[in-house]
């Protein structure tokens, strides 16, 4: 196990890293204010494996895979791009009583963990994490056992408190055309998003 001082620093390094805005949180306050808790719940659970799993694989060595094919990080990151215009319109026709299913329900959880595989923000943190927080010579199993414990609970706690913000602006704009206008809002925050990825 790593020792406190290193305990601690992770500790910031994942809180400060889930909390601050990013695809997940954007589309979890989107889900949260579209669709309630309950059922955003899958998609938080979705978002904390398919992390926790991209940070074991990092952990074992697929960074160098990436580095060694530059160009499959680029198509993960045009796809993510792809993937997140998708959930904007879904989130845009979320209050839409006549808009398709699809487009009235949020994330599965095995959505939610498959897009970590696209998300850059996601991608770039399990690099530089397991980068930062793992020596040469050192206990791997023990400091990948750590890395992926904290940033899950980072993970959840962050998510939980980003759809709540999501539900506390549901119950603000109560009216079917103030939750329409501001699920239209939020998508276009989020597919604003896309364009800062690649400015």
């Amino acid at each position: 196990m790593p020792d406190n001082d290193t305990l601690v620093a992770l500790s910031l390094f994942a809180f400060v890293g889930a909390f601050t805005p990013g695809p997940n949180n954007l589309m979890v306050l989107a889900s949260g204010t579209a669709f309630g808790f309950s059922r955003t719940v899958p998609h938080i659970l979705g978002v904390t494996f398919g992390f926790a799993v991209m940070l074991l694989a990092f952990g074992i060595g697929l960074g160098r895979f990436f580095q060694a094919y530059p160009a499959l990080h680029e198509t993960l990151r045009l796809a993510g791009a792809a993937y997140l215009l998708y959930f904007a319109w879904r989130i845009a026709r979320a209050g839409d009583p006549g808009a398709a299913p699809a487009a009235q329900r949020p994330l599965t959880f095995l959505e939610a963990a498959l897009f970590q595989w696209v998300n850059v923000k996601a991608l770039t943190l399990a690099v530089g994490v397991v980068a930062a927080f793992t020596r040469v010579g050192g206990n791997l199993a023990r400091e990948l056992a750590a890395i992926v414990s904290i940033f899950s609970i980072a993970t959840v706690l962050t998510l939980v408190t980003w759809c709540g913000f999501g539900l506390a602006i549901r119950r603000l704009f109560a009216s079917p055309r103030a939750l329409r206008l501001v699920n239209g809002s939020l998508a276009l925050m989020l597919a604003f998003s896309v364009v800062l990825l690649f400015v």
